[in-house]
């Protein structure tokens, strides 16, 4: 993933209290954050707008940070077409947001955002949502490869019908999920041929809905774990586990658990993009998944009807 640079590369949430709580400030930072290579026109894409000033004898005033596009004549800010549009909330107020949901390791909620920031706690809850959304994965072009790990976790309250996610981790690689009513060949299968190259290896457990999916030039290795296997080493000296995955799903139940209590279906995929994206950016400081969350805000937009209609 994408590593944007800025002036000050420990952003942190103390440096973000101390030095971003004005609200140009903010703007700006969030600003440059969007548009490392200077203001981009979300209308039509050119990429020489200019910003608009007041004279100094208008009486009308001017927003801060509106620009002008010498192409298409349509005036935006950076909030337009991403996470931030229409949004009424402060940028210091968005800023504290992201780096608390960047560097909070087993998740934090609504409630907590809420008295911290001094939001409702149904704003709190529509923020980390379209943060969230900022992290949905696009189409990934390259597909994971080497040793690559498959398993699957259940969720849901007591006498509820279960959500299934599964997890594909490529070993110091990326995660992606999938939500799925039920394990079989034809939910699995897809998913792991769009996602897992050719000549790689995939680890599995022993449970026997991975055996008989077709995989083309994939080999499958398992680990039996009613039988206490849980690593098993082979001559060449490499390992057949699924710890990795065992590993991002005690996170995202830690967070189940201690911060959410109950996620539903119809948001369960936000959640799974929160922890995805946290796990693909673990080996970068709070302050550089501070700037790649911002920079994956452009073209992420969600209306509050959106997820309430979820």
């Amino acid at each position: 993933m994408t590593n944007p640079k800025t002036d000050n590369p420990e952003l942190n949430l103390a440096t973000l209290f101390a030095d971003y709580t004005d609200e140009d400030k903010a703007r700006e930072l969030l600003e440059s954050l969007r548009w490392p290579n200077g203001a981009v026109c979300p209308h039509c894409a050119a990429d020489k707008p200019y910003k608009l000033t007041a004279k100094a004898d208008s009486k009308s005033p001017v927003r801060a940070g509106l620009y002008k596009c010498r192409t298409c004549r349509k005036q935006f800010t950076f909030k337009v077409g991403s996470i931030f549009e229409d949004s009424k909330i402060p940028c210091s107020k968005w800023c504290m947001a992201i780096a608390l949901l960047c560097s909070s390791k087993k998740a934090v909620s609504s409630h907590q955002i809420h008295r911290m920031l001094g939001v409702t706690q149904k704003t709190a809850w529509f923020m980390l949502h379209r943060i969230r959304h900022a992290f949905a994965p696009v189409l990934a072009a390259q597909k994971l490869s080497g040793s690559v790990e498959i398993d699957e976790a259940m969720f849901g309250i007591k006498n509820q019908p279960k959500m299934q996610v599964v997890a594909l981790i490529e070993r110091g690689g990326e995660v992606r999920t999938k939500i799925v009513d039920r394990i079989s060949h034809r939910n699995i299968g897809s998913f792991m041929r769009d996602n897992i190259a050719r000549g790689s290896t995939l680890n599995t457990d022993a449970n026997p809905r991975y055996k008989g999916v077709y995989l083309p030039a994939i080999k499958h290795e398992s680990v039996n774990h009613s039988q206490k296997e849980f690593i098993r080493e082979k001559p060449d000296g490499s390992k057949v586990h699924v710890n990795h995955c065992e590993s991002f799903f005690s996170l995202l139940k830690r967070g189940v658990t201690g911060a959410f209590h109950h996620i539903s279906k119809e948001h369960l995929h936000r959640y799974c993009d929160e922890f995805s994206f946290r796990w693909n950016t673990r080996k970068l400081t709070d302050g550089e998944r501070f700037q790649e969350a911002v920079a994956l805000t452009a073209g992420k937009r969600l209306k509050y009807r959106e997820t309430i209609a979820a």
